[in-house]
């Protein structure tokens, strides 16, 4: 069975970091792409940040510069470096396989938050 268990999402003051981590079990992430998506309230969840089986990385332009996504193959894990953080940043964000191995299935993602 497909999961992903997302963590490190917090409250940060605008300009703050934070590094999200998903870990994947039930699917080997090294045979897929990978995203970063982001949901707030009222609004369809949004793709933010790609990578492919290669390493090669994709964002939405709200986030290019200030967001990084890495993926450890060996760890079965991905992870999304968020620096200088916005107050539109703030939203539950998850992490899936492109396409979705297991429809319409998402993690419980984790919150982050950013007020000052």
């Amino acid at each position: 069975q497909v999961q992903f268990v997302e963590s490190g999402g917090s409250l940060v003051q605008p300009g703050g970091t934070l590094r999200l981590s998903c870990a994947a079990s039930g699917v080997f992430i090294s045979y897929y792409f990978m995203g970063w998506y982001r949901q707030t309230p009222g609004a369809q969840r949004e793709l933010v940040a790609t990578i492919t089986r290669g390493g090669t990385t994709n964002y939405t332009e709200s986030v290019k510069g200030r967001f990084f996504v890495s993926r450890d193959n060996g760890k079965n894990m991905v992870h999304l470096q968020m620096n200088n953080l916005k107050p539109g940043d703030t939203g539950v964000y998850y992490c899936n396989t492109i396409p979705q191995v297991r429809a319409n299935y998402w993690g419980q993602g984790t919150q982050v938050t950013v007020s000052s």
